[in-house]
């Protein structure tokens, strides 16, 4: 997932009057206002009540299921391979409420959905550098988790775990 495609599709989403949060990987480069390493896909933050209409808009862009359904998780893809990850949720006082493939909820919290970052010096939303540490907790770990993690901690001090 290239940054051009990245701002082009949050471009969309926003004519469209989808708010969407970028977490992950783009969302970690988002915060630090530089792409650190290269991208398999982009993972997206919408309200679940969105999700229809961001389906129409990213559809318009040659945008197509590849896999799982709201509420839970799902992925699009197109045609060249470039995948979005969406994560539905249901905003409450405390926050975004996830549902995940299990079937368990989890909490984005309020507070998390306060980031900003740039992609090619475009100001898009994200997860604020705490929450995307909570976000990498509960599953193995892999090099570009780690990277991820070792950044956000050096650029902004958030403690993280010990073996990033």
């Amino acid at each position: 997932m290239e940054a051009a495609e990245v701002v082009a599709v949050l471009s969309e989403l926003e004519r469209a009057g989808v708010e969407a949060w970028v977490d992950g990987g783009w969302g970690i480069d988002a915060l630090l206002g530089e792409q650190t390493r290269p991208h398999d896909d982009l993972d997206l933050v919408v309200a679940l009540e969105d999700v229809p209409t961001l389906e129409r808009a990213l559809g318009d862009r040659g945008y197509a299921h590849a896999g799982g359904g709201a509420p839970m998780s799902f992925e699009l893809t197109d045609a060249q391979g470039r995948q979005i990850d969406v994560h539905p949720v249901v905003f409450t006082d405390a926050g975004g409420v996830y549902t995940m493939r299990t079937g368990e909820q989890w909490t984005y919290p309020a507070d998390g959905f306060r980031g900003s970052g740039e992609v090619l010096a475009v100001r898009v939303r994200c997860l604020t550098p705490e929450v995307q540490v909570l976000c990498h907790a509960g599953y193995d770990l892999d090099e570009d988790d780690l990277h991820d993690l070792r950044a956000l901690r050096e650029r902004f001090g958030v403690a993280v775990p010990r073996f990033a």
